[in-house]
């Protein structure tokens, strides 16, 4: 005689994720409520959380899956200990449910009801395509690329600030005292910022000695001589009084902003070092260990993809198809990691540079028509399917020539 099958159905929890509070909706496989109730985003929300889904999986025993919206986003550190307890974590699709809401509109808008469209989801996402693609089981990364996820973008959040005080601090420099910033081809040049930072009054900078020039770090001799020649005809605006101790401020940003940026490349670098992404990736001429670093991080793992047209897409390699009737055309998918994109596109154009091959298909891209980012997006295409096979099959870069 056979051993007759258990019935376990799955325990099913839906978050509407707030930034203090987050609605959860708790039911079964078929399709029944067990549970509504808020929880606040502290760790004695969390602590009811797993209470309760604990107290009904002791009496539904067998696997958990829990969806959330905004995985990475205020969802964190929940996703995360949901995921430390190996229940099955899910992605809800802000785009796709937004479709979902409009197919099947419920009587009101509240956060209960948003968590409770979560389960239909997960029911309806057996039997309909559509509402199986608004859920994504979120796929365990290796520690390393999480962690470069996080050093990458901490990194581009300060490269961007540089950009805005350098940008804040030219402006500055050219109504204060425009003859200063003229003797320097690049403001962010290293001796410059010294130069600015050395007092708290910018005027006195007309007066220093060239043995005090020569004291400033990165400034040698030749430096000192196209200071000395400043000098004589140095000219400060009326703003210098208030507008002066804002520009050494400015200045002495950028100067911390630097040193932090290299030591997070430093970390980088040594953590790239052990992500097999990211080694994989660094061997496309081009792409080096920034762009290396920031894909490998913002892809996290390849199981996430059901293949290389998904990472296309992911990465804002690929359009989706927009066609009707007669016409035949394309559009931007709107779901698409921009930091990723970002780093995909400075490494593309890098690699064509590097690579022939690569660079007359872009030059044949721009005889047909295309303008720049699109050759440089076609190209990307291309190169998604190599790092794809590159990942899947554990090989790096090869170039062959015909």
């Amino acid at each position: 005689m056979g051993v007759a099958m258990v019935w376990r159905p799955e325990l099913r929890v839906s978050v509407d994720v707030g930034c203090h509070r987050h609605s959860v909706a708790v039911g079964l496989t078929n399709g029944e409520l067990l549970e509504e109730f808020d929880i606040d985003h502290r760790p004695e929300g969390f602590a009811d959380f797993f209470s309760r889904i604990e107290r009904h999986q002791r009496r539904y025993p067998g696997p958990v899956a829990v969806a959330m919206e905004g995985y990475n986003g205020h969802a964190r550190p929940l996703d995360t200990l949901v995921r430390e307890r190996q229940w099955r974590l899910l992605n809800i699709n802000s785009l796709k449910l937004a479709r979902f809401k409009q197919v099947f509109p419920a009587a009101a808008k509240t956060d209960r009801i948003d968590a409770r469209r979560g389960l239909e989801l997960m029911q309806l996402g057996e039997h309909m395509p559509r509402a199986r693609d608004a859920l994504q089981e979120v796929q365990a990364a290796p520690a390393e690329n999480l962690e470069l996820k996080r050093l990458t973008r901490r990194r581009r959040a300060l490269v961007d600030e540089k950009s805005r005080v350098l940008s804040r601090l030219q402006d500055d420099l050219q109504a204060v005292c425009p003859g200063l910033l003229e003797i320097t081809t690049d403001v962010e040049n290293l001796w410059f910022l010294h130069l600015l930072a050395h007092g708290e009054d910018i005027t006195k900078l007309a007066r220093l000695h060239e043995k005090t020039l020569l004291g400033i770090p990165a400034i040698g001799k030749k430096f000192a001589a196209i200071i000395r020649h400043w000098q004589p005809r140095a000219l400060f605006s009326h703003e210098v009084a208030y507008a002066g101790p804002m520009i050494v401020a400015d200045t002495r940003r950028v100067l911390d902003l630097r040193d932090q940026i290299k030591a997070l490349e430093g970390r980088g670098e040594a953590l790239a070092a052990t992500s097999q992404l990211a080694r994989r990736i660094d061997t496309i001429p081009g792409f080096a260990l920034v762009c290396s670093s920031e894909l490998a991080g913002e892809i996290g793992t390849l199981d996430r993809f059901a293949g290389e047209a998904s990472l296309a897409l992911y990465l804002g390699m690929a359009n989706l198809d927009h066609s009707s009737g007669q016409h035949q055309g394309a559009k931007a998918p709107r779901h698409v990691n921009s930091r990723a994109k970002a780093a995909m596109m400075t490494g593309v154009d890098r690699h064509r540079k590097q690579v022939p091959a690569s660079q007359r298909y872009y030059e044949k891209k721009r005889l047909e028509g295309k303008t720049h980012n699109q050759a440089i997006r076609a190209l990307g295409r291309h190169l998604c399917r190599v790092i794809y096979q590159m990942l899947k099959q554990d090989r790096d870069y090869e170039i062959r020539e015909p």
